[in-house]
């Protein structure tokens, strides 16, 4: 509806006035009115007020004819309905520019939408005004606000589309009024919506949808609670407010899609921002990682650095999950109680090639080369999850990880070869070829002159080069390998039970299942060979007697290995490791004192009857025996030692029954 400015410059009384003048130049020439009368005339036309009384009162008091008085009295009424029509439309415009700069100054929607229903609700005078937005999803209408409403079910209160008058003007976007609602026959009646009617005592309507283009976004009502028809100035008043309104909706909308689109767009350029620093550490990561690996940076170097740039605890774990770095917070992944939870995530992330997160703990990447498992990386998350960018940083750690360990086992199991091979010329060197060896043992810090005891160990296949590498740790100089299908360790260290010992606590530590070592007798370097080789028979009989984790020396089984040996030489080297001082002693000083001892042992270690088998004084043979002791050492006589000589000396007087010559 087109708002004509000028209607608001017209002066009710000049109008007036121009009016009646024209009326009254009619009856100038047969009658004649004061002065005083045409004034009164003019101030009760100009009275916002019901006028007709007083007009007849000003008129009859002149003395005019009864047609001119009712010519005269119809002039000035018509007069004075110009004079209300124009005030009303003056009101009427007022409201309107009001609206207007409201539209322009305000931005709550809610206020505008309530001023606006205001004015439309004092100039139309209706009981009830309301405004009913169109849900563009549904099609349904809902009270957005309402003037008038005394119950409470009008409001939140959704009408279906079609249904009740409101949706009427909805659906065709065009003004409908009626006189009486619930009698009306047009309309398509709604038991629900009729209801809420009849709970105002609405009985007359009038609606008027709120256009954008031809789009109805919601429609406009007034409504009275009597019977009222609703002229066309009231149509058109409340079709331009409904304008208004459609305005304010429109421009409410608009600035919910900037504001959302405002977020949309905050949110966007912080996700960017976390994007772009994310890329940023991650590029630098893989430069760190790389020049790791291409300087001969260790396992250590790649835990720190990815320490350094996602700032949170690292843990680089062995294939059995125990840790062997450690960078940031602590983890106790020695506990029993928190290992295994890490193991099925590794088992997942060994499937999957991800990082996989532990319920309640860190987030775990398998360490692989092909299938084989190598350890593992976790990386706290008490900083919250990691982003995709950072998850794939992990995983490329452990890849670099991967490939360092493989360039290290590639050293190792290099190094494992040389010092294997070292073990077995060590062993069988000729005395061509023993300076060549001294200079390659000695590049490897190994003293061959200070290699003492050689020591046999026996493991799974599985475990075999974890002992080996964890064996070279013994001891300052130690030098190990394989060396005729066994693990050979050669130590400086004695006596042999000591050796044994210390190896086997070594290899426990990285070894978890049974661990058998036997050390040979301690001696000079020449005779290693000879001594290995005893250790090696040692064990082969200690694996058949079921004895498979243990740590001992050959001191203890010298009569086994000389009853289960491979010939003479093992009962020749049983007989002088046993008794051969007292043997020597005899060949040195013309003495006979192996005579003494076999006699001694044949009496069941009885010095009288010694004496008297030998026709000798007791003192006599206890003074021999002293000797003796001085020779094999003060404990020859108990129980397994006296075993090990009983055995020895009847050997070695069965030798010379059979005229056998022992090496």
């Amino acid at each position: 509806m087109q708002i004509q400015a000028g209607a608001t410059a017209i002066d009710g009384g000049t109008a007036a006035r121009a009016t009646f003048g024209a009326d009254t130049e009619r009856v100038a020439d047969t009658e004649r009115v004061s002065v005083q009368s045409v004034q009164a005339l003019l101030d009760a036309i100009c009275e916002d007020s019901e006028t007709a009384q007083q007009i007849s009162a000003v008129l009859a008091q002149e003395d005019l004819d009864p047609a001119t008085t009712l010519a005269l009295e119809d002039s000035a009424l018509r007069a004075q309905a110009t004079v209300t029509r124009l005030r009303r439309h003056h009101h009427e415009a007022s409201a309107l520019f009001s609206s207007a700069r409201e539209l322009v100054e305000l931005r709550d929607t809610d206020v505008l939408l309530r001023r606006l229903l205001q004015r439309a609700h004092d100039l139309t005078g209706t009981d009830i005004t309301y405004l009913a937005e169109r849900d563009t999803a549904t099609g349904e209408l809902f009270i957005r606000a309402g003037l008038g409403l005394v119950t409470s079910a009008f409001h939140g209160v959704r009408v279906p589309p079609g249904k009740g008058l409101a949706a009427l003007v909805a659906q065709t976007r065009s003004a409908h009024t009626t006189n009486r609602y619930t009698e009306d026959a047009g309309l398509d009646h709604d038991s629900f919506v009729d209801a809420i009617v009849a709970g105002e005592d609405i009985v007359a309507m009038a609606g008027v949808p709120m256009l954008l283009g031809d789009q109805a976004v919601g429609v406009l009502v007034a409504a009275s609670r009597a019977p009222r028809s609703f002229s066309t100035d009231e149509i058109n008043l409340l079709a331009t407010f409904a304008d208004h309104a459609a305005v304010v909706l429109q421009n409410s909308r608009l600035m919910d899609r900037a504001r959302a689109s405002a977020k949309e767009t905050g949110v966007a350029l912080a996700q960017l921002t976390a994007y772009t620093a994310a890329m940023e550490r991650a590029a630098s990561l893989h430069t760190e990682l790389t020049a790791a690996v291409l300087h001969g940076g260790s396992v250590e170097d790649v835990a720190g650095i990815l320490h350094a740039a996602l700032d949170r605890g690292v843990l680089v774990a062995d294939q059995r999950g125990g840790p062997l770095v450690t960078c940031g917070s602590p983890w106790p992944c020695g506990d029993p109680e928190t290992t295994p939870n890490l193991i099925p995530a590794v088992d997942e992330s060994r499937r999957s090639g991800r990082l996989v997160s532990v319920p309640g703990g860190p987030a775990v990447v398998a360490v692989m080369a092909g299938d084989s498992l190598l350890g593992s990386v976790a990386v706290a998350l008490d900083g919250g999850e990691l982003d995709p960018l950072d998850q794939r940083s992990v995983e490329r750690a452990a890849q670099i990880i991967a490939l360092l360990t493989l360039q290290q086992e590639a050293v190792a199991e290099a190094e494992e070869r040389v010092r294997g091979a070292l073990v077995s010329d060590v062993l069988e060197v000729d005395s061509v070829h023993r300076r060549e060896l001294l200079l390659r043992a000695r590049s490897r810090g190994v003293r061959i002159a200070e290699l003492r005891t050689p020591v046999v160990v026996v493991v799974a296949p599985e475990h075999r080069r974890a002992a080996l590498r964890a064996a070279n740790a013994v001891a300052e100089g130690t030098l190990s390998g394989e060396h005729a299908g066994v693990l050979a360790v050669l130590v400086p260290t004695e006596p042999p039970l000591h050796a044994a010992h210390a190896v086997r606590s070594r290899i426990r530590q990285v070894v978890p299942g049974p661990v058998l070592v036997v050390a040979g007798p301690a001696g000079a370097p020449e005779t290693l060979l000879e001594r290995f080789e005893m250790a090696q028979r040692c064990s082969r009989l200690l694996v058949g007697l079921d004895r498979c984790d243990a740590a001992t020396s050959t001191d203890g089984f010298s009569p086994y290995l000389a009853m289960f040996g491979s010939g003479r030489e093992d009962l020749a080297a049983y007989i002088h490791h046993t008794v051969g001082k007292v043997m020597d002693w005899d060949r040195e000083r013309g003495t006979d004192l192996m005579l003494t001892l076999r006699e001694f042992v044949e009496a069941n270690a009885s010095p009288t009857r010694t004496a008297r088998s030998l026709g000798l004084h007791t003192n006599t043979v206890l003074q021999r025996l002293d000797r003796i002791s001085a020779l094999l050492g003060p404990d020859w006589r108990d129980p397994e030692p006296l075993f090990r000589v009983s055995v020895a000396v009847r050997l070695y007087r069965l030798s010379q029954q059979v005229g056998v010559s022992l090496p």
